[in-house]
């Protein structure tokens, strides 16, 4: 099993800790694990994105041109990022602020409401949390207690306090999640 993700979104949307705390989640496992970020100079507000492979056998290179799955969370990620998903692959998207839907009809497609949920729920923070739950609900790369482990060692400890609304986020989101089609 090995599983290549590209994560992007503005920076401030906790992409980049979407993807260390998988990451950290995929190493408590005893999986192999690359994670590797990159965002523009104006940080919050810029585009960000990481690339995460976790794998059951060792990784040759953590630089990708195409991925298994793209979890994308603005216009700018999705336009960029749509046509990097292999045939077969799956694209995740939240809806929030996209003008373009994803279009390709080769992979599949996903649905996620997470900035509106985040928002209902009155904890902006946890956005993150939603829509990594809506992913490891459609492909469960790591168990729930190994992502408990993940969240505990990519949080500092003064925010310990915050892991149960992280999981709980979590567990919204692979409720919320929704398939999606795009238009002919």
């Amino acid at each position: 099993m090995t599983e290549e993700i590209i994560i992007a979104g503005f920076g401030g949307q906790g992409v980049l800790s979407m993807g260390k705390i998988l990451a950290y989640s995929g190493v408590m496992q005893n999986k192999e694990v690359s994670w590797m970020p990159s965002y523009g100079p104006e940080m919050r507000g810029g585009t960000a994105n990481v690339t995460v492979i976790i794998s059951d056998e060792r990784i040759s290179s953590p630089i990708l041109n195409a991925y298994d799955t793209a979890i994308i969370l603005n216009q700018q990620s999705l336009d960029k990022f749509e046509s990097k998903v292999k045939p077969g692959g799956m694209l995740i998207f939240d809806p929030n602020g996209i003008t373009r839907l994803p279009a390709r009809k080769d992979i599949t497609i996903y649905s996620i409401a997470a900035a509106d949920e985040a928002g209902k729920l009155g904890i902006l923070k946890v956005f993150n949390m939603i829509v990594l739950g809506g992913f490891l609900k459609l492909k469960p790369l790591v168990a729930p207690e190994f992502i408990h482990k993940g969240l505990e060692k990519s949080l500092p400890a003064r925010h310990h306090k915050l892991i149960p609304d992280n999981e709980k986020a979590i567990e919204v989101g692979k409720d919320l999640i929704q398939p999606f089609t795009p238009a002919d």
